[in-house]
């Protein structure tokens, strides 16, 4: 399955306009026959947007949701994308995966914020794994932070997730997480990861970019530099399917001994 990794800021503060940057992106995908685009953290309103992240917070079936929904059946491809979700009366740091018929497919709440900024707009969701079923790939969603501790990725290894998509909006000086420990995660846990990135500067922060596919077998399969792209490669069941039979990672686990990890 090509998928395909948009590397944008859009435009903060505008839901607008990056509905648009969106629709070219899914049009550049298609043409590139990747069956999901992948849009990173916060994509449709911007991150460092302050109190603006309450203002622009909607529903996970909202006006945005529906933009979404037709853009994928437009352009026919799946779009996953990162926005605040408001809900309960609360606002989440949120992912949403929509499928190329523009049927919303899964919705994933940010289980761990990450900074003050976080903590002050939003609340940390209280579902570790959630994931869809896409082209006959079990699809998981994370966010940014999510991918840096190894419990939850290992949830997501357990539960049969084949590629795990992580929006993502990482800032200096943290690029080792792209560059050293996310092709970790895969490696350890034997999925692909797609893990996409905001770039430039956007308030106090300076994102890093370097998003990454990386494999089961370690490597990065395709990584973007610096600046805006959009980023393709295939995840390949045979490549999946090998690595999983050679590693014993999961097989040789010992549960019982976990017990204090908890």
């Amino acid at each position: 399955m090509r998928t395909a990794l948009f590397q944008s800021s859009g435009r903060p503060g505008s839901i607008a306009e990056n509905l648009r940057v969106l629709d070219r992106a899914a049009g550049r995908a298609a043409e590139s026959g990747a069956a999901l685009l992948a849009a990173p953290e916060m994509f449709l309103t911007g991150y460092a947007i302050g109190d603006d992240v309450a203002r622009l917070a909607e529903p996970a079936d909202g006006d945005s949701a529906d933009a979404v929904a037709e853009i994928a059946h437009r352009h026919g491809l799946a779009v996953a994308y990162g926005y605040p979700e408001r809900a309960d009366g609360t606002v989440y740091n949120s992912a949403q995966l929509i499928s190329a018929d523009g049927t919303r497919l899964a919705g994933y709440r940010k289980t761990h914020l990450f900074g003050d900024f976080e903590r002050a707009h939003f609340t940390p969701g209280a579902d570790l794994v959630v994931q869809a079923e896409l082209n006959g790939v079990t699809v998981g969603l994370m966010i940014c932070y999510d991918v840096e501790f190894p419990e939850t990725v290992r949830a997501h290894a357990l539960a049969g997730t084949d590629l795990l998509v992580v929006p993502t909006a990482v800032m200096h000086p943290y690029q080792f997480v792209p560059e050293s420990l996310v092709p970790v995660r895969a490696w350890e846990n034997q999925l692909y990861v797609a893990y996409v990135n905001r770039v430039g500067a956007e308030g106090e922060f300076e994102f890093t970019g370097l998003s990454v596919l990386a494999g089961p077998d370690g490597t990065a399969r395709a990584r973007a530099g610096r600046g805006e792209e959009l980023l393709t490669a295939d995840l390949d069941p045979a490549l999946l399917a090998a690595s999983r039979a050679a590693n014993p990672y999961l097989t040789d686990r010992r549960p019982g001994l976990y017990g204090p990890l908890a």
